[in-house]
């Protein structure tokens, strides 16, 4: 088999079935999308006789060899032999990978099937080209599907892949498609390693023009999704707490300025009081749970609210429309997975919604977050968080990880709440006791949120913290209002403080702000200390190694400590080896012959290692003069 380069973004799996090709010719087919872009084509037919087989792939290699493109054959090998295809796919229960090899060459592609890290590893490790990551979505054209992985699952493979020495490509396939193939794209990206590309079938296959279908999905995989234009990148984005709070008052202005429109998908007991707040700090409110409104009212450039207090069939159905129809538009959504625990419905619900389109924000309580995170194995008691053992450095890393594995804005509400964009991460400490005391608090604090969102969509963290203080301080001020008595006079003082706030800082007035109680979370790796014995030079031992758990990393490490040539050099080789991006502060390390530290971070600078000063490191990881001591 020929050698030759391969470009994966565009990567067509044929499908046979009278249903997609509607009387016409394969090969025809596969010339018009080739044409439009396509740069790899799989065919696949599990059914056909051996001598029909090697005729269609005869012809679809024709076409390929036109284009100078690969053909793969799926799982038999022999068709693959029989025309001199580039290569062949194999599926978990094909042949063996090097049994493959041996009979290919080394020249041939061979791709694998995963579905897990486990699987991505071996068919690494086992000399694979590539792997098709998957599957992605429900599809009916892929039968024998052992799960759907989705977008975080897809995430997970590729940061396992990252870490590893081999270097193997990666397509995600399964239900890609038009509407969500830049959204599988930003999602699935792990901390250093992409998609190489994205596999389709129907998209292409049963498309009226395969031609115009490859063109506008290669033209869709070269530009971010609409969500995402707004996104500054992280270097840009406001950081440390006080540098934050100096940026809120400009939000707040913003939003009787602009009466940014918010979109409420909520349920019927909270509609008037969630109008209320939204009128009260300067937004336009609307509230339809008409998916079919939703086309329009998203080029107004307004935010979503998708709340699923009360969630039946008719209604899940109009949440996607309208997700679909503002994801298109870049407008913000916000998720309000209510009670997502309580029941094995709201449970899919979620996870429908997940997979249907990307979320700027979730917002939910410790238990709600942990459903999302499939990370409750517990019941919800109702819409109620409960107790729980937690500790704040926990509540957050939940909210961090969430973020990170969805690329977005997670508020994790409760005595405490938690703000992270997997990047920065936060604990506001505001509020009042009557909050909890009144229907709708949540969803009302979800709204504000959302007006904030739809103005100041450039950094997602700033425009949420800005509504949390904005509602929770204003909570605070009625609270302490001679004429409130309880929960019932509670409500409209609260409605008249949002309002208040809104009005004094349009006029340059941000005293308010001064009762903000806001605190960065560090997340250092609480009870992660160990004193592990060791004959081995380096520290990434299996007692160290198991505080940096794979799905959640790569992690960024500083390594300091005595013989910079041995076991300094060592660890940082073994993390760096492991895919995470390491420090070694240069005035952090020593030894006892002191010509071999600059012969070891000269190395150490070569193998990647970032070589700096601990006076540098910290104030990268303060970014932000104003942090206090």
């Amino acid at each position: 088999m020929r050698k030759m380069s391969v470009d994966y973004s565009l990567y067509l799996v044929t499908d046979s079935a009278e249903t997609l090709l509607r009387g016409r010719d394969l090969v025809e087919v596969v010339k018009a999308a080739v044409k439009g872009g396509v740069t790899i084509v799989q065919f696949r037919d599990k059914t056909g006789e051996t001598g029909e087989l090697v005729r269609v792939a005869k012809a679809l290699h024709a076409v390929t060899k036109q284009y100078n493109i690969p053909l793969i054959v799926n799982d038999r090998i022999d068709v693959a032999l029989a025309v001199g295809a580039e290569g062949v796919h194999l599926g978990q229960d094909d042949i063996d990978l090097q049994i493959a090899r041996k009979l290919l060459g080394d020249n041939a592609i061979i791709g694998v099937s995963v579905s897990s890290v486990d699987e991505a590893v071996r068919a690494a490790k086992g000399g694979a080209n590539y792997v098709g990551i998957g599957t992605l979505f429900a599809t009916s054209t892929k039968v024998d599907t052992k799960s759907v992985i989705g977008t975080a699952g897809v995430k997970k493979v590729l940061g396992a892949l990252s870490a590893m020495d081999e270097k193997v490509s990666a397509v995600a396939i399964g239900g890609v498609n038009l509407s969500n193939v830049q959204r599988v794209i930003y999602q699935s990206k792990a901390s250093f390693k992409a998609l190489d590309g994205i596999a389709v079938v129907s998209a292409i296959i049963a498309a009226p023009d395969p031609t115009k279908a490859a063109k506008e999905l290669k033209g869709l995989t070269r530009q971010p999704p609409a969500f995402a234009v707004a996104n500054v990148q992280n270097g840009r984005k406001v950081k440390g707490y006080q540098a934050l709070i100096q940026s809120v008052p400009a939000v707040v202005k913003m939003l009787g300025q602009a009466r940014p429109l918010c979109h409420n998908m909520t349920n019927l007991v909270v509609q008037n009081f969630a109008a209320n707040v939204s009128l009260a700090i300067g937004a336009s409110p609307i509230m339809s749970s008409n998916g079919g409104e939703a086309a329009d009212l998203a080029r107004l450039k307004g935010s979503l609210v998708i709340n699923m207090g009360t969630v039946t069939p008719d209604g899940l159905e109009a949440y996607i429309v309208a997700l679909r129809a503002y994801n298109m538009h870049g407008g913000p959504v916000i998720l309000d997975p209510v009670g997502a625990g309580a029941t094995r419905t709201r449970r899919d619900a979620v996870n429908r919604l997940l997979s249907e389109g990307y979320f700027d924000m979730i917002k939910g309580n410790e238990q709600e977050i942990k459903s999302v995170l499939g990370e409750e194995n517990l019941q919800q008691n109702g819409v109620d968080s409960g107790g729980s053992a937690l500790t704040d450095n926990d509540r957050a890393r939940l909210a961090k990880k969430l973020a990170s594995r969805e690329r977005n804005v997670v508020l994790m509400t409760g005595p405490t709440d938690f703000l992270s964009d997997g990047e920065r991460t936060f604990a506001v400490n505001n509020g009042h006791e009557y909050l909890g005391k009144i229907t709708g608090s949540g969803c009302t604090l979800g709204t504000t949120v959302a007006s904030c969102l739809a103005i100041q969509r450039e950094d997602k963290l700033l425009a949420a913290l800005s509504g949390v203080l904005l509602f929770e301080i204003a909570a605070e001020h009625a609270g302490l209002r001679e004429d409130v008595k309880g929960p019932g006079t509670f409500v409209p003082a609260f409605i008249d403080e949002l309002y208040h706030i809104t009005k004094q800082t349009a006029a340059g007035n941000n005293g308010w702000l001064a009762a903000s109680k806001i605190n960065e979370m560090e997340l250092s790796l609480e009870g992660a200390v160990e004193c592990a014995d060791k004959s081995a030079f380096s520290m990434w031992v299996p007692e160290i190694q198991k505080h940096f758990k794979l799905e959640d990393g790569p992690y960024e490490i500083a390594v300091v400590g005595i013989e910079s040539h041995i076991c300094v050099t060592q660890t940082t080789i073994d993390l760096l080896a492991n895919g995470h991006k390491v420090y070694v502060l240069a005035d952090g390390v020593s030894s006892c012959n002191p010509q071999e530290v600059p012969i070891a971070l000269d190395r150490l600078r070569k193998e990647g290692a970032v070589v700096t000063t601990s006076e540098s490191f910290l104030f990268e990881c303060m970014g932000d003069a104003g942090i206090g001591e």
